[in-house]
C-alpha cells in the first residue's frame, strides 16, 4: 500500500503520513496483473519514467501535485479495467508514471531529516553504525544518536559522517560503542560544478546531516550495544579480520571483500588497477557474487540430495535446493552488510529461486521486472544510481540475448557440446560490458578498452574456484579446516590480482570519457529497452534515441572556466586541457573537474598547465572576451580595485562592502549561487551556477 503525505516537511518535525486509499492501489496492481503477458516486463520502465519525472525538476513539487500524480495514477488504473483492451494498457502506462512521480515525492519527505547549515568545530557524540574508509582512503565512521555542542536538538542530524586522520585512525571504534570526539563538521557538500553530482541528494536519502573529519582520537564512552543489526555488523568485521589474518595482503583484502563488504583494507593501488581493467565489480557484492554463491549452494544440495534415491524420489529435491540457497542467500546478504547492490541481487536471486520452487521458468524479463519493481518502491532514488543502473542493464541484456539465442530457428548453425560453455563466457562478457560500458562511463568517465579480456581471464575462475572455494571453507570452518578452502581460494584471487595489474598496465588500457549531458543516458536507456522487450521489426526504432544520445554525447561542450563554491580554485580549459589555479588544496574538486572532463591528469601536472596568467596570487582567465582575475594571498583587499577595472574578479573572501560597479564573485555570492561555469556566447560570457541546475529541492535546502 502506497504511502502519501499531507503539510509541510520541515527538517526536525517528522512529516505526517497518510495512506492512499487501498481500492485505487488494488486497482493498480489487479490491472497491471490481468495484463501481465505483455506488459508486465514494461512497468519498471513507465514507474522509473515518473520517478525520474520527479528528480528532473527544477523546483520541489508542493505536497498537493503529490497528491494529484497519487490521484491520476488511481482513477487511470480503475479506468483501465473498465476499458478494451487495446487502450487498458495506454492507461496502465500513464498510472505507473504517476504513481512513480507520486512515490519518488513521498519518499523524499519520509526521510527527511535535520542538517546542519553551517560549519562547526566542537565536540560530538554518537553511535558508531557503519565502519568504511573515505576517498582519502581513511577509516570513517557514521554516527546516529547524535549530540553536538552549541547545536540545539532540534537542528542536530540524525546521522553523520566522519574521517578520522591522524591519531584517531588508528584505532577505529567497533560498531555499536558510543564514543566522543572533537570533530570539524558541515553541511553535505554541494555539487563541485554545474550539472555535477550532487552529495546532498545522495546524503538527504541516508538521513546524513553532516559529514567532517577528527584529527584527534576518539574516546569510548560505551561499550558496543546490542541489536539484532550492530551484532551482524560486528560479526562482518570478525569475520574479515579473520580472513585477513589466514589470508595476507590485498589478497586477504579482496577475499572480506568479495565475502563481507569490507574493503577498508584494500591498497588504493590495486583498486585502482582494478577499476582500470574493468575489473572493479568483482569486489562489489552484487548479483555474479550472490548468483555464484547461491548456484554452487543449489547444485551443491540438489546432488547431495540425489545422493538418496528415497529422498529423491519422494521429495521434491529441486524446490528443497532452492530454499536452501535461498536461505544462505539471505544469510550472505546480512554478513555482507546488505548494502543497496547486494539488495539489488537478493532481490533478484529471491525472483530465480522462487520461480523454480513455483515451477517457472527462472530466468525471464519477467523476474527482471519484477525485481526491478520491487527495489524502485522500496528506494525510489535508487534510479539514479549506477549501481541499478549497470546492474539491471547487464542482467536485462543478458537474458534478452540469450533468450534469442535459444529461441532462434531450427536447422542453424549450433556450436559443439565441448564449446558451448567457453563461448556462453565469451557472449556473457561480452553482452553484459557492452550493457553497462555508456553507464560506466557516464557515472566514471572512463571506459576500460581490455576489459572484455580481463574479464574473460578472471570470471570464470571467480565462478569455478573462488566462490566454491569459499564456500567449502564455511563448511569445513567449524571442523577447523577451513584452511583446506581457504587455499585453493587464495589461489584464484592470485590471479585475478594478477590479470588487474597486467591489463591496467597496458598501453592504452583506459580511455577518458567527458561527462555526458542530462539527456544522454536516459536516451540510451529507453532504446535500448525498446530494442530488448519489444517485438517484431519495430524494435530497430530503438537505435534511434541511441545513436541521437551519442551524438549529443560527442558534442558536449564542457565549461571554458570553472570556479570553486569557496572562490579558491579556479580551472580554465587551456590547449593542453584543464589548467588550475594551485597545485594543492581543494583536491577533490580538482579531480572531479579533471574526471567530469575526460582527463585522468593529477591536480600538480594540471597546475603546471598554460592557459591561466598572471603570477600566483593575482591569475587571470579570458572567457568570450571577458576578463576574469581570481585574487588570493596577502594583500588581497588593495588589489580588488585595480583587477575590477580589467573586469570580472572572484575573491575568496568575505566582502562587506564590494566596490561599487563591479562584477565581483566573494564568499557570501557564492554561497548563493555554489560553483560557477561560464561558456563562451555570441554576447559574452554565458555563466551558470550550480544552484541554478540543482533547483530548489528539499536537499539543495
Amino acid at each position: 500500500m502506497g504511502l502519501l503525505l499531507t503539510g509541510p516537511v520541515t527538517p526536525g518535525r517528522p512529516a505526517r503520513l497518510v495512506r492512499m486509499p487501498a481500492r485505487a492501489m488494488s486497482a493498480l496492481l489487479t490491472a497491471v496483473e490481468a495484463r501481465r503477458g505483455h506488459l508486465f516486463p514494461w512497468t519498471p520502465v513507465f514507474l522509473s519514467l515518473g520517478i525520474g519525472l520527479y528528480f528532473t525538476r527544477a523546483t520541489e513539487p508542493p505536497v498537493w501535485a503529490l497528491w494529484a500524480f497519487a490521484g491520476a495514477a488511481a482513477v487511470l488504473a480503475l479506468a483501465a479495467r473498465r476499458l478494451p483492451e487495446l487502450w487498458a494498457p495506454v492507461l496502465i502506462a500513464l498510472a505507473l508514471v504517476a504513481g512513480g512521480a507520486a512515490l519518488a515525492g513521498a519518499r523524499a519527505h519520509m526521510v527527511a531529516a535535520p542538517k546542519l547549515d553551517h560549519r562547526v568545530y566542537g565536540a560530538l557524540e554518537g553511535r558508531v553504525l557503519v565502519l568504511d574508509r573515505s576517498s582519502s582512503d581513511a577509516p570513517r565512521i557514521t554516527l546516529d544518536r547524535v549530540w553536538i555542542e552549541r547545536v540545539p536538538p532540534n537542528e542536530t542530524p540524525r546521522r553523520l559522517r566522519v574521517a578520522l586522520h591522524g591519531a584517531g585512525g588508528v584505532t577505529a571504534p567497533p560498531p555499536g560503542a558510543r564514543i566522543a570526539m572533537m570533530a570539524h563538521l558541515s553541511p553535505p557538500s554541494a555539487p563541485a560544478e554545474p550539472g555535477g553530482f550532487d552529495f546532498r541528494r545522495h546524503a538527504w536519502f541516508k538521513q546524513i546531516g553532516a559529514v567532517g573529519y577528527a584529527n584527534s582520537p576518539a574516546v569510548t564512552l560505551s561499550p558496543p550495544e546490542g541489536g539484532a543489526t550492530l551484532l551482524v555488523h560486528r560479526m562482518r568485521m570478525a569475520l574479515s579480520e579473520a580472513l585477513r589474518a589466514r589470508i595476507p595482503g590485498d589478497q586477504g583484502a579482496f577475499a572480506a571483500a568479495i565475502l563481507t563488504g569490507d574493503r577498508s583494507a584494500m591498497s588504493r593501488d590495486t583498486i585502482q588497477a582494478l577499476r582500470d581493467s574493468n575489473l572493479a565489480h568483482l569486489l562489489a557484492i552484487s548479483g555474479l557474487h550472490m548468483g555464484l554463491l547461491t548456484g554452487v549452494i543449489f547444485a551443491a544440495l540438489r546432488f547431495a540430495l540425489a545422493l538418496w534415491p528415497r529422498l529423491a524420489l519422494r521429495l521434491p529435491v529441486k524446490k528443497i535446493a532452492a530454499a536452501g540457497a535461498l536461505a544462505v542467500g539471505a544469510v550472505y546478504l546480512a554478513l555482507s552488510g546488505g548494502n543497496v547492490a547486494t539488495e539489488r541481487a537478493f532481490i533478484m536471486v529471491a525472483a530465480v529461486l522462487g520461480a523454480v520452487m513455483a515451477d517457472r521458468r527462472a530466468l525471464t524479463l519477467r523476474a527482471v521486472a519484477l525485481a526491478a519493481l520491487i527495489v524502485l518502491v522500496l528506494t525510489p532514488e535508487s534510479l539514479t544510481q549506477a549501481g541499478f543502473q549497470m546492474s539491471f542493464a547487464a542482467t536485462t541484456a543478458l537474458i534478452a540475448v540469450f533468450a534469442a539465442l535459444r529461441d532462434r530457428p531450427e536447422g542453424g548453425w549450433r556450436p559443439p557440446r565441448w564449446a558451448q560453455g567457453v563461448l556462453a563466457v565469451v557472449i556473457s562478457s561480452a553482452v553484459a560490458g557492452a550493457a553497462t560500458a555508456p553507464f560506466g562511463a557516464a557515472h566514471f568517465n572512463q571506459v576500460s578498452q581490455f576489459g572484455l579480456l580481463a574479464n574473460l581471464a578472471s570470471v570464470p575462475l571467480m565462478g569455478l574456484l573462488v566462490m566454491p572455494a569459499a564456500v567449502a571453507a564455511a563448511c569445513l570452518a567449524p571442523f577447523g579446516l577451513a584452511g583446506l578452502g581457504l587455499e585453493p581460494m587464495r589461489w584464484g584471487i592470485a590471479w585475478i590480482l594478477w590479470v588487474a595489474e597486467r591489463v591496467a598496465a597496458l598501453d592504452g588500457a583506459v580511455w577518458p570519457v567527458p561527462a555526458p549531458g542530462p539527456a544522454v543516458l536516459p536516451l540510451i536507456a529507453l532504446g535500448a529497452l525498446w530494442v530488448m522487450l519489444w517485438t517484431g521489426r519495430a524494435r530497430a526504432l530503438g537505435l534511434l534515441p541511441i545513436l541521437a544520445a551519442f551524438a549529443l554525447w560527442s558534442a558536449a561542450q564542457r565549461p571554458a572556466l570553472l570556479i570553486a563554491e569557496s572562490g579558491g580554485l579556479m580551472g580554465a580549459m587551456g590547449p593542453e586541457g584543464r589548467a588550475l589555479s594551485k597545485p594543492s588544496g581543494e583536491g577533490f574538486v580538482a579531480l572531479s573537474w579533471l574526471e567530469n572532463d575526460g582527463d585522468r591528469a593529477d591536480q600538480a601536472t594540471a597546475f603546471a598547465r598554460p592557459g591561466l596568467t598572471g603570477a600566483r596570487g593575482e591569475q587571470e582567465a579570458m572567457v568570450a572576451g571577458q576578463r576574469v582575475t581570481l585574487i588570493t594571498g596577502r594583500g588581497w583587499a588593495e588589489r580588488i580595485a585595480p583587477a575590477c577595472a580589467r573586469g570580472w574578479v572572484v575573491v575568496p573572501q568575505y566582502l562587506d562592502d564590494p566596490p561599487a560597479g563591479c562584477r565581483i564573485f566573494e564568499r557570501a555570492a557564492l554561497a548563493r549561487t555554489g560553483a560557477l561555469a561560464l561558456f563562451p556566447g555570441a554576447d559574452g560570457p554565458r555563466l551558470v551556477t550550480a544552484r541554478a541546475l540543482a533547483g530548489a529541492r528539499l536537499w539543495a535546502q
